[in-house]
C-alpha cells in the first residue's frame, strides 16, 4: 500500500490552493503583507489537514466496511489534529495575523474540501 492520494481529493486540495492563492493575493493587495499572509496561512492550514486526510485514507486497504470507516475514522482525526496543531501555532507564533482573513480563508477553504463527494471519478 502506498500513499496514493485519490483523485477527488487531489482535485480538491487543487481548488483550495487555488482559493487560498486568489484570496491571498486580493486581501494582501487591500491591506497589505500581512493580511495577504495571514489569508495565506489560513488556506494553507487546511489544505495540508486535506492532504494529511487523503494520505491517511490512501492507507486504508481493501476490504470490509467496518475496515473503511474506522479507516475514514482515523484520517479524520489525524486532519482534525493537525489542523488545531497548525491554528495553535500561528496564533501563538503570528503576532500581526490578520484574523478576518486568516479564518475567513481557512474557513471557504476547509468548505471547499468537502465538496469532495461531488467530484467524479473516471
Amino acid at each position: 500500500m502506498g500513499w496514493q492520494i485519490s483523485k477527488q481529493i487531489r482535485a480538491v486540495l487543487k481548488y483550495q490552493a487555488i482559493a487560498t492563492l486568489s484570496i491571498a493575493v486580493i486581501v494582501g493587495g487591500i491591506g497589505g503583507m500581512h493580511w495577504g499572509f495571514s489569508a495565506l496561512l489560513g488556506g494553507l492550514i487546511s489544505l495540508l489537514g486535506g492532504v494529511t486526510y487523503g494520505a491517511m485514507l490512501s492507507r486504508v486497504g481493501k476490504g470490509s466496511a467496518e475496515n473503511a470507516l474506522v479507516g475514514m475514522m482515523r484520517a479524520e482525526s489525524a486532519k482534525v489534529s493537525v489542523i488545531v496543531l497548525l491554528l495553535w501555532l500561528v496564533f501563538a507564533s503570528y503576532e500581526q495575523v490578520f484574523g478576518a482573513g486568516f479564518i475567513g480563508t481557512f474557513i471557504i477553504t476547509t468548505l471547499i474540501f468537502s465538496l469532495a463527494i461531488f467530484i467524479r471519478q473516471k
